[in-house]
C-alpha cells in the first residue's frame, strides 16, 4: 500500500453521524425500547430520553456546520415513521422533513441511514428479520419515505451494519439461534410479552440465523430499488460492521472462517450497489482459542478494545478488492475521556483513507461516530464517542477540542489533519 499522500477529491464528504434512537429519545412505539425495558435485559440501561435530539436539532445541525464539517448522516425511525403496520404518520415525516430543510439550510450534505438497528414493535411480534414478509414491508416503508422526503436526501444507506451480529458472536457475545432463544432470559421474556414463540423473537442487532442473513439481503435489495425508483440517480448502499480480522499463530483458520462469514460474504454480496458504507473501529485478532487478548502494552477504549486505528485503511481494501465499488467511510470513531488520545485516532485513520485514495481506491467521504455523546446501546450512557459532549441532566452541548480539530479537517478539505501531532497513538504490536 502506498505511504504518499494526495489531495481529497473535489466532493468528497466530510461529516458526522449519529443514529436516531442513540439521540433522539423517546423511541417508544421501537422494539430496542421494549427490549430496554424487559425482565433480564441485556442493556445496562434504558435509553430514555437520550439527548433529546429529537427536539433540538435545529441548533444541533447548525452547530455541526458551524463547527465546520459539510455533511451529516442520521437515520430515520421506522418505528415513528410506521408505529402499527400500514399507518404510516404524516406528522412524524414531516419533522424529519423539518430535519433535512435544516441541513439544506446550514449547506450539509444528507447522508440517511433507512434503518440504523431499531425496527417498530409489531415488526418484532411479526418474527422481525427472520420473517418472510419483513423485506416487503421494509420496501413499502423505504416508498413511503422516499415519496415524502426523497428530494432532500443525497445518499442513502438501506440497512446499518447487517452483519454485526456474526461479529459479536464470533466475540462470544449472543448469536443464539432461534432454537437457542427460549433459554435466553430476554428472549423467553420478549415472547411472552408479545405472544410468540421464543425462536420467532429476531432483532436486527442480535439475530444471525441463515434466515436472518436471507431476510437482511432481500430486504436490503428491495429497499435499494424502492429507494432508487423514486429517485433516479441517487447512490444507495448498507453500511457494514467490517473489522480488520487478523490472526497470531494457530488462529489462521478461525480468522479465516471469521473475516469470510463476517465481511467478505457482504461485500460480495454488495457488488450491485452504488457505494458500500465501511464503519471500522479496530482489529479483531484471533489464535488458536478465540479471541487473542490484547498486546500487554497496547492503550484501550473504554470497551477495553484496543486501539488500532490503522485497521481503517485496511477494511477500506477490502471492500474495494472484494465488492469493486466505490466506498464511504459511513462511521469511525473512539471511544474515549482522552480528547487528545481521539484526535490522533482520528489524525491516524484518516492517513489511512489518504492512503488508499493515492493508490486509487474510490473513496467518497469520511463521517465520524460520533457527533454527541449518546446511548451505546447495551452498554448504556458509558462510552463516549462523542465529538461534542452533552450534559445530560441540562442537555448543554460542549463541543471537544476533537470536534473543533476534525472541523477544521473538513474545512480546509483535509490538510489540517496532515497537521504535526502532539499525543501519538502507539505502534501496532
Amino acid at each position: 500500500m502506498s505511504a504518499d499522500t494526495t489531495d481529497f477529491p473535489d466532493g468528497f464528504l466530510w461529516g458526522v453521524a449519529t443514529a436516531g434512537h442513540q439521540v433522539e429519545g423517546n423511541n417508544v412505539n421501537s422494539d430496542v425500547w421494549f427490549l430496554e425495558h424487559l425482565p433480564g435485559t441485556i442493556f445496562a440501561e434504558p435509553s430514555g430520553d437520550a439527548i433529546d435530539h429529537y427536539h433540538r436539532y435545529r441548533d444541533d445541525i447548525r452547530l455541526i456546520a458551524e463547527l465546520g464539517f459539510g455533511a451529516y448522516r442520521f437515520s430515520l425511525e421506522w418505528a415513528r415513521i410506521e408505529p402499527e403496520e400500514g399507518r404510516f404518520s404524516t406528522a412524524e415525516l414531516d419533522h424529519y422533513r423539518r430535519m433535512l430543510e435544516a441541513c439544506r439550510e446550514h449547506g450539509l450534505a444528507t447522508v440517511v441511514t433507512f434503518n440504523h438497528f431499531v425496527s417498530p414493535r409489531w415488526l418484532l411480534a411479526a418474527g422481525g428479520w427472520e420473517d418472510a414478509e419483513t423485506p416487503a414491508r421494509f420496501a413499502r416503508y423505504c416508498e413511503r419515505v422516499m415519496a415524502h422526503l426523497g428530494d432532500l436526501i443525497d445518499v442513502a444507506c438501506t440497512l446499518n451494519e447487517p452483519n454485526l451480529p456474526w461479529l459479536l458472536r464470533s466475540l462470544g457475545f449472543g448469536g443464539e439461534e432461534p432454537e437457542q432463544r427460549a433459554a435466553v432470559p430476554l428472549w423467553a421474556a420478549a415472547a411472552e410479552r408479545l405472544g410468540i414463540e421464543p425462536s420467532r423473537v429476531a432483532p436486527s442487532q442480535f439475530t444471525v440465523s441463515d434466515a436472518g442473513f436471507d431476510v437482511k439481503l432481500a430486504a436490503h435489495r428491495l429497499g435499494r430499488d424502492a429507494i432508487r425508483a423514486a429517485k433516479p440517480g441517487i447512490p444507495v448502499g448498507w453500511t457494514l460492521a467490517n473489522s480488520d480480522i487478523q490472526a497470531v499463530p494457530g488462529g489462521e483458520e478461525r480468522a479465516d472462517r471469521v473475516r469470510r462469514e463476517v465481511n467478505e460474504r457482504f461485500l460480495e454480496a454488495s457488488r450491485g450497489d452504488d457505494f458500500v458504507g465501511i464503519q471500522t473501529y479496530g482489529r479483531t485478532v484471533f489464535d488458536a482459542d478465540g479471541q487473542a487478548p490484547a498486546p500487554a502494552a497496547a492503550i484501550v477504549n473504554h470497551m477495553g478494545e484496543e486501539i488500532y486505528p490503522q485497521a481503517l485503511e485496511a477494511t477500506i481494501w477490502q471492500a474495494a478488492a472484494i465488492a469493486g465499488i466505490p466506498v464511504y467511510v459511513t462511521e469511525n470513531g473512539l471511544a474515549t475521556d482522552d480528547d487528545a488520545l481521539r484526535i490522533e485516532y482520528l489524525r491516524a485513520a484518516i492517513a489511512g483513507v489518504r492512503a488508499c485514495l493515492a493508490d486509487g481506491i474510490d473513496v467518497r467521504g469520511y463521517i465520524a461516530w460520533t457527533a454527541f455523546d449518546n446511548f451505546e446501546w447495551v452498554f448504556g450512557y458509558g462510552p463516549k464517542f462523542g465529538l461534542i459532549a452533552v450534559d445530560r441532566a441540562t442537555q448543554e452541548r460542549t463541543p471537544k477540542p476533537s470536534a473543533h480539530w476534525l472541523g477544521e479537517v473538513a474545512r480546509t478539505g483535509g490538510a489540517a489533519a496532515e497537521e504535526g501531532a502532539q499525543h501519538a497513538v502507539p505502534a501496532p504490536a
